[in-house]
């Protein structure tokens, strides 16, 4: 039996289906019920409107009305009205599951993701070693466009997340879209497991070139960058390369323990507020003094965008490869009382001198494509041979290429 509900005043605007049932209804009724819609008192307020919608439903629907599936679209209709495209609304479960997944404790298929705006779509920033969805072959690139069989335009970022996630043992069935255009579908179905997780890696290149790997920013990320680079400096290495290609980003305190570690005493990151509010987070005056280099691309994203242009801020790397993501915003979770959960973007974060590039990305000193003739490989099986991205950051370490060489073809 149905119940009820006062719609709260936190509650604006309506998703934009049921707006169109509003338009679609208003004329139906017009006719019939004129005289009581003319002396209805229609106020301006988005609230007094939506009670009225809800009133014309409750009045004249011959159907069932779900509340909670009510409630939770009328949420997911006002956040889509905000035009806030990094917030999301999670119901309970989802809101669990997420929570999960940022305590470490993760099952899933091992990728990374980031919300497409463009396509309404998950992108696969980069695909974990040793996970299921390595080994089914899902790429770096690939936009998933539907878990299950509902779209992740109309659930919704952290909800379609919620979903790509289970129990062990358990299959999430998705379907993507890759290629020229993304005109390709490819559906796969992935058993769940396990998986772990190592944010940074690292090896050696030649004798003297340490290349370390940073896949996102954890909360522990600053500590295992500093034991990667001390290791690889014990090991007779001068020159650094950090690869950040298909990182999504991550949280706060593991960009800024990273920076913090790298860089000289001054800032690391200006976060801004509504109100113009600016706090500023610095670093101490230790460093590491090597030559540096920063792989980046158009899946470089949010903090590991903040990583590149601090680096680049301070003159201790040099940026090769395209303009990175262009996230430039901050988001914050908050629990509702009903155990369900919103994220909206509350701040801006600059970098310590330079603009904030949101919508804009970062602009490497050098830029170089990856070849087309990877396109199609598996970006964890590129060889250091093949990735002409890499061998570019190498040969401007060893003095063979200059930031004014843009668009160079590596050999």
């Amino acid at each position: 039996m149905s119940k009820r509900i006062s719609i709260p005043a936190a509650i604006v605007l309506i998703l934009l289906a049921v707006l169109l049932t509003f338009q679609i209804t208003f004329v139906t009724l017009q006719e019939k019920y004129r005289a009581q819609i003319e002396a209805a008192s229609l106020e301006s307020s988005a609230y007094e409107k939506l009670e009225y919608v809800d009133a014309l439903f409750r009045k004249y629907y011959v159907g069932e009305i779900d509340e909670e599936q009510l409630s939770d679209y009328l949420i997911r209709g006002y956040i889509t009205g905000v035009g806030d495209k990094y917030a999301s609304y999670m119901t309970a479960d989802e809101f669990s599951a997420y929570m999960q997944e940022s305590s470490g404790e993760m099952v899933g298929i091992g990728v990374h993701i980031i919300y497409n705006n463009d396509y309404g779509a998950m992108e696969v920033i980069s695909v974990m070693r040793d996970s299921p969805a390595l080994e089914a072959g899902v790429r770096a690139g690939d936009l998933i466009v539907t878990v299950g069989e509902e779209s992740v335009a109309e659930l919704g970022y952290y909800p379609a997340v919620a979903k790509m996630q289970g129990e062990i043992g358990t299959v999430a069935e998705f379907s993507v879209r890759r290629g020229e255009n993304y005109s390709e579908t490819v559906d796969f179905s992935i058993t769940r497991d396990v998986v772990t997780d190592t944010t940074v890696e690292s090896r050696i290149y030649g004798e003297d070139i340490g290349i370390v790997r940073i896949t996102q920013f954890a909360s522990n990320t600053g500590e295992n960058v500093e034991k990667e680079v001390k290791a690889l400096i014990s090991q007779g290495v001068q020159k650094l390369i950090f690869d950040v290609r298909y990182n999504p980003g991550g949280a706060l305190d593991g960009i800024v323990d990273t920076l913090d570690y790298l860089l000289p005493e001054g800032p690391i990151i200006r976060i801004v507020d509504k109100a113009g509010n600016e706090e500023s987070i610095s670093s101490d005056a230790s460093c590491v003094d090597l030559p540096m280099v920063v792989l980046v691309n158009e899946s470089t994203a949010s903090a590991a965008e903040l990583f590149s242009s601090a680096l680049q801020d301070y003159d201790k790397a040099v940026l090769v490869g395209t303009t990175t993501y262009g996230k430039g915003t901050m988001q914050t979770v908050i629990r509702l009382p009903d155990d369900s959960g919103i994220t909206i973007s509350y701040r801006m974060y600059n970098p310590p001198y330079s603009d904030n590039y949101e919508g804009i990305g970062v602009i490497p000193d050098i830029e170089l494509p990856l070849d087309e003739a990877l396109a199609d490989k598996n970006f964890y099986k590129i060889t250091d041979e093949e990735d002409n991205q890499l061998q570019a950051a190498i040969q401007y370490l060893r003095g063979a290429l200059s930031p004014d060489d843009r668009n160079h073809d590596a050999q």
